[in-house]
């Protein structure tokens, strides 16, 4: 049997992998001319309809009054994550968002130390920086010839890695007593139920829909709320909220990835650098949970 960390590991690495899918459908949604409003909230209702089925059929579990009002609100830090990134685009380059939102990283090692009352490990402070040097080089940060600030833009991407660390935090402390499905069938309705009354579901009756909305909206749903949701449910309240956000990371390799592989986009030597460099600053922590507790066979 493996080593119960490194499976658990796994599944959030998977959670962080699924996000890595988002920008390719977002891009492509935006160049078929559907706006920000209706792309995320049909990612987020397809999700929930996706969800709601998975839990009709394997996980029909009763919650407390007071579970199902905790998991809404966690549910909450999902969709304003989602605003915030999808708005930060808006405004500056995708390389500066990616960026930005990368710094949950430091923030997610900074609220477990907080919360927990400790400083983060030597372990936990390297692979930190090594993931903040692979995300500039798989970023673009240094092979750009245009880089520029937007103070806006700026303000939503810090805003989104706040809020994707919180995500994290509390995906492995809030309520880890409610079956996976469940739980975060909960958290996705309480992410929609948001997005319904600060935006308006208007992609429902204006035709978007049937314009082809839902051919985006879907695999958006499946890897940016029914995947990532589940993944982050069922593996981060098993290990450490720390370790579970530096896993997480594993969103940027995978962004550049499909970007060369569906946008066709140009990927440069040092990007290629940037994401060994990530994948090494993911897999630091892994090899002193080894050294600590080694393969069970």
């Amino acid at each position: 049997m493996v080593n119960k960390t490194l499976y658990f590991s796994l599944f959030v690495f998977l959670g962080g992998c699924s996000y890595g899918v988002l920008s390719t459908f977002v891009k492509k949604a935006y160049e078929k001319g559907f706006v920000f409003q209706d792309v995320i909230q049909s990612q987020f209702f397809f999700g929930w309809v996706l969800l709601l089925l998975l839990m009709l059929l394997f996980s029909r579990n009763r919650v407390t009054k007071k579970q199902m009002i905790t998991l809404m609100l966690v549910g909450i830090t999902t969709s304003l994550t989602g605003m915030f990134y999808y708005l930060s685009l808006q405004t500056i380059q995708a390389s500066l968002a990616i960026i930005l939102l990368f710094q949950f990283t430091w923030v997610g090692v900074l609220i477990e130390s907080i919360v927990n009352r400790t400083l983060p490990s030597k372990e936990k402070v390297i692979s930190v920086i090594i993931l903040f040097i692979g995300t500039l080089l798989s970023g673009g940060f240094f092979g750009s010839e245009s880089f520029y600030w937007e103070k806006n833009g700026v303000f939503f991407g810090l805003c989104s890695a706040i809020t994707f660390a919180l995500f994290i935090f509390f995906s492995g402390r809030v309520e880890t007593n409610v079956p996976t499905i469940t739980r975060s069938f909960m958290m996705t309705s309480g992410a929609l139920l948001f997005l319904f009354i600060i935006l308006t579901p208007s992609f429902l009756i204006n035709g978007s829909l049937s314009d082809g909305l839902w051919l985006y909206g879907v695999p958006l749903g499946v890897f940016g709320v029914v995947l990532p949701v589940i993944f982050f449910a069922y593996g981060a309240p098993k290990i450490n909220s720390g370790l579970a956000t530096i896993l997480g990371a594993s969103e940027l390799p995978v962004a550049v990835i499909m970007s060369m592989l569906v946008l066709h986009e140009a990927v440069t030597f040092l990007q290629w650098v940037g994401v060994f460099i990530i994948l090494v600053g993911i897999a630091l922590p892994q090899f002193n949970v080894l050294k600590k507790q080694p393969l069970q066979v």
